[in-house]
């Protein structure tokens, strides 16, 4: 949903470096997940650059878009943040957790037994996908994702929390009014979060064996 397919690969490539950084800066593999998520970003606003070129339909990379974006973020977002959290805060992620297992599995579903499309409009994409009750799903997606980050105890992943949720609104609202999307912003910014959060985890000593 970012004004061109120029635009989405530029963003995209800036975005998965931003991934690369992350990941070889943590030391841990436990928090791996979390630190590939700008790489998960990045991947995605590449396949949207080829929905571009292909001008919208129900091809590949239609598909590929929305299980990137619906079914796998639902789950790995909170498994993420999960598995990076201290084990005594742990027991908060379980809501989002289940809510993602949950609403991925209905996605998934969905995705493999109905037909995508995208729609060009102008400096947008929307995406159509027909859901039961999608009210009930988008509530548990955004259970899992955006409460998942607000609900961590780190207080760079909550910064996270804050501006997705608040990119969500102000994208909903500017897609709503069919205009250009700002979505490629915001996943710019949230990935420069996640590698001040990547920096910090890597000044840590190595854990010992």
């Amino acid at each position: 949903m970012c004004w061109s397919a120029t635009a989405d690969l530029t963003a995209g490539v800036c975005i998965g470096a931003i991934g690369v950084a992350c990941v070889a800066r943590v030391r841990r593999v436990r928090e791996l997940p979390l630190a590939a998520l700008p790489l998960l970003l990045g991947a995605h606003q590449i396949v949207e650059a080829v929905v571009w070129d292909s001008g919208g339909g129900a091809g590949p990379a239609t598909t590929a878009w929305a299980v990137i974006a619906m079914p796998l973020l639902a789950l790995w977002v909170p498994l993420a943040v999960l598995l990076a959290s201290p084990p005594g805060s742990r027991r908060r992620i379980a809501v989002p957790l289940a809510s993602g297992v949950a609403t991925a599995a209905v996605l998934w579903y969905n995705l493999a037994t109905r037909t995508v499309t995208a729609d060009i409009r102008g400096h947008t994409i929307g995406y159509a996908v027909h859901l039961p009750q999608p009210e009930i799903i988008v509530a548990g997606y955004l259970l899992a994702t955006i409460g998942a980050l607000l609900l961590c105890a780190d207080r760079t992943v909550r910064l996270l929390g804050v501006l997705v949720a608040a990119g969500a609104v102000i994208c909903a609202v500017i897609w709503r009014l069919e205009f250009v999307s700002t979505w490629c912003a915001f996943a710019a910014l949230a990935s420069v979060v996640m590698l001040g959060w990547a920096w910090h985890r890597g000044e840590r000593p190595r854990p010992t064996a």
